[in-house]
């Protein structure tokens, strides 16, 4: 019982490893398609183009509420996530009356979930995330997901680029991982979608508006649908506040008193 609450933990922190973001900030909504297609250009040009919009950043801090429907049983969190670009990615959920659930730390070589509910604790290899994901999913894949950006992998000249109502998209394959990325008029990421082609997993990401932070546009909204095996995922989640290039700091200490899962 405890292995399965401490699974669905990390099923959720890693399904949550996208981000949206409401702040005081005037929005910027995405314009229309007006049926006019993008300029035609060479691939090269068009990837660069495309991950020229992606955000700068050194650190990224973020926090909000999400709802999630874990095979119909649904429950309102709140969410804080700090990242270090390309060293980790720290996460907090909390429950009612500000009460922390637990806390996630992945690295790009390993994964640790303090279940502060049930007093357990596991530390893995970045490995272990793939009993919820395909084997090449890996942390800069995570990463860019949740800033929103581009994914490194999937922007090469291998991909079928092409314009499809007025809009870019990209898609290919990957060993057993099928991806496609549709970009909006603002040429953002509006959509990800991973199927793992030898099972039964598979990740569909939609992004909504964005807001101008420090001169790029970072998403507001997202909507996720997680698929591993009979297990579904649910998961809208809207931030409060965001905030780049500010010092984090992931603080995460095992009390002596808990039990470690293997």
């Amino acid at each position: 019982m405890r292995r399965n609450i401490l699974n669905s933990l990390l099923f959720v922190a890693l399904v949550s490893l996208t981000m949206a973001c409401k702040t005081k900030k005037k929005v910027v909504v995405v314009p229309p398609v007006t049926g006019v297609a993008p300029a035609d250009a060479k691939k090269t040009e068009t990837l660069t183009m495309l991950q020229g919009k992606d955000i700068s950043y050194t650190t990224l801090s973020l926090r909000g509420k999400a709802r999630m429907d874990i095979n119909g049983a649904v429950n309102n969190v709140s969410m804080n996530i700090r990242i270090r670009k390309d060293e980790g990615i720290w996460m907090s959920i909390g429950g009612p009356m500000g009460i922390e659930l637990g806390r996630v730390l992945i690295t790009p070589d390993s994964i640790k979930v303090l279940n502060k509910w049930q007093n357990v604790y596991l530390g893995k290899p970045f490995s272990y995330v793939h009993r919820f994901t395909n084997p090449q999913v890996n942390y800069k894949l995570l990463q860019a997901i949740l800033s929103g950006n581009t994914i490194p992998e999937f922007m090469n000249t291998e991909a079928d680029i092409l314009i499809k109502n007025g809009v870019w998209e990209i898609s290919g394959e990957q060993e057993n991982l099928a991806y496609l990325a549709l970009f909006n008029t603002l040429f953002k990421v509006s959509e990800y979608q991973l199927n793992d082609l030898k099972s039964a997993k598979a990740l569909k990401v939609v992004y909504g508006d964005y807001q101008n932070m420090n001169g790029t546009l970072f998403p507001t909204t997202i909507q996720i649908n997680s698929m591993a095996g009979t297990q579904k995922i649910a998961l809208n989640i809207d931030f409060s506040k965001v905030e780049s290039n500010l010092p984090v700091d992931f603080p995460f200490n095992v009390p002596g008193k808990y039990e470690v899962i293997n």
